[in-house]
């Protein structure tokens, strides 16, 4: 066979074997009253079978400053792990009573904490045993495709192969009993536009009144 059609065969075959990525998700999201809602995760879960390796982060570091856990929301892939570090004036106890993950450890001003490894997916609810209004929470993504808004409400998931996907939504603050049902997005070539209201409780996690509710 000729070298020319080998290669040609060759580059055809490649093609057939390889995924299409030619589609993005636009993501907005909003409160009731028209609100951008930073801190949502949206998370794309493929309807048929999928080899695509997750381009989620493996580490995410979850700092300690003016008792306050920063940020807010981390996302991770499935077997991904996040290390604590505490540049507060004070000691720290972090613990968790999470299904997917539970934890405790105390960790001293200046101090970095060793991995702690997820490998449930689902979402992990981290507070303080020592100051009550700190809390942060850890996403853990099976998925490959996943994103949190930013301060506008908005993320972008791009790279997304064509086909049919499990869009579904969370949020720390969503109201008890008003998670939104997960919806089917198509994927095309170009970009897939994904908005979403969303129910969501009053005041400022971090503050005393909303952390108690959250446990």
């Amino acid at each position: 066979m000729d070298r020319p059609v080998l290669h040609a065969l060759c580059l055809l075959a490649l093609a057939w074997a390889s995924p299409v990525f030619a589609g993005t998700v636009e993501i907005s999201v909003t409160d009731t009253t028209g609100k951008p809602a930073a801190n949502a995760v949206v998370e794309l879960v493929a309807q048929t079978h999928s080899d695509a390796v997750s381009r989620l982060p493996e580490e995410a570091i979850i700092d300690q400053r003016d008792e306050t856990f920063i940020p807010l929301v981390s996302l991770i892939r499935q077997g991904g792990h996040v290390v604590f570090t505490n540049h507060d004036t004070t000691m720290h106890q972090v613990y968790s009573f999470s299904p997917i993950k539970q934890f405790a450890f105390e960790i001293d001003e200046g101090q970095r904490s060793q991995p702690v490894v997820f490998d449930k997916a689902g979402v992990s609810s981290i507070g303080c045993n020592i100051h009550d209004q700190m809390v942060t929470f850890v996403y853990v993504a099976a998925s490959p495709w996943a994103a949190i808004t930013d301060a506008q409400g908005h993320a972008t998931i791009a790279d997304m192969p064509e086909g049919t996907y499990r869009a579904m939504i969370w949020h720390p603050q969503l109201m008890p009993g008003r998670t939104p049902p997960p919806a089917t997005l198509s994927v095309g070539n170009g970009a897939t536009k994904f908005t979403r209201v969303l129910s969501l409780l009053p005041g400022e996690l971090g503050k005393k009144p909303m952390h108690m509710q959250m446990y």
